[in-house]
């Protein structure tokens, strides 16, 4: 039990209210779920995206949070042994606004804005963390693959109709 207690060690960094939508936001952070701290800095330094400079931020706030707990509460934490763990973008409050429009009236549009979270772990067993995170996707991928199977049986078959129909139209 006392490994399970180690493994779960986490260190996690926001920022709120950023004005980004969460959409465009998670295209960064899904290239940087799952990997070494390094490699992930290395990722987002080179993305060519406008929030690259803040999940960069977070993602080194994260990484010096934990580097500050550790040494606060006396833990052995391997800074080069940190994996991003989770980069969750969730939606933030929404700012209406009117834009002009033509004869006098108004449209009215949306700013949004999101809140991006950084979660950094341990990894203990070399590449546990990415190991788990793989299965996830493939128990996910089967599914998928009989779902669209499913859709793909019965589309051929509306299209034999279709064919069936357009010889008898000639005659």
């Amino acid at each position: 039990m006392a490994q399970a207690a180690e493994t779960i060690r986490e260190f996690r960094a926001e920022a709120r209210f950023q004005r980004v939508s969460p959409q465009k936001a998670r295209l960064v952070l899904n290239l940087i779920k799952g990997r070494s701290v390094e490699e992930a800095l290395t990722t987002v330094a080179f993305t060519r995206k406008r929030v690259a400079p803040l999940v960069e931020k977070v993602l080194r706030s994260a990484l010096q949070n934990a580097n500050y707990l550790s040494q606060e509460r006396g833990l052995d934490v391997d800074v080069d042994n940190l994996y991003v763990k989770s980069a969750i973008a969730n939606e933030g409050p929404r700012m209406k606004r009117i834009r002009p429009a033509p004869m006098g009236r108004a449209f009215r549009y949306q700013r949004r804005l999101a809140h991006i979270i950084v979660t950094v772990a341990e990894k203990t067993d070399g590449k546990a963390g990415l190991v788990t995170r793989v299965d996830d996707d493939a128990a996910e991928a089967p599914a998928a693959k009989s779902a669209a199977k499913k859709t793909a049986a019965k589309k051929p078959a509306a299209k034999k109709a279709a064919a069936k129909k357009a010889p008898a139209k000639k005659k």
